[in-house]
């Protein structure tokens, strides 16, 4: 399976935080209170996030090796 890694529609996030609560590695945050903000270095793509989100514009992408 090709690693993945979680990617944010910035545009559409509502800053909820529901995707910073169930990340098991602290790989996203919140941008000065307006959009959840993934560090791909630290994102293991376990959808997690993508799951959580209730506005559903966090999707995967796969990394290019």
């Amino acid at each position: 399976m090709p690693k993945r890694n979680a990617i944010v529609t910035v545009q559409e996030c509502v800053a909820c935080g529901c995707c910073v609560k169930v990340c098991p590695k602290n790989a996203i945050s919140i941008y000065k209170g307006t959009y959840a903000e993934i560090n791909k270095s630290l994102c293991v793509g376990c959808r997690k996030c993508a799951k959580e989100c209730p506005a559903s514009v966090i999707t995967m992408e796969v990394v290019k090796e």
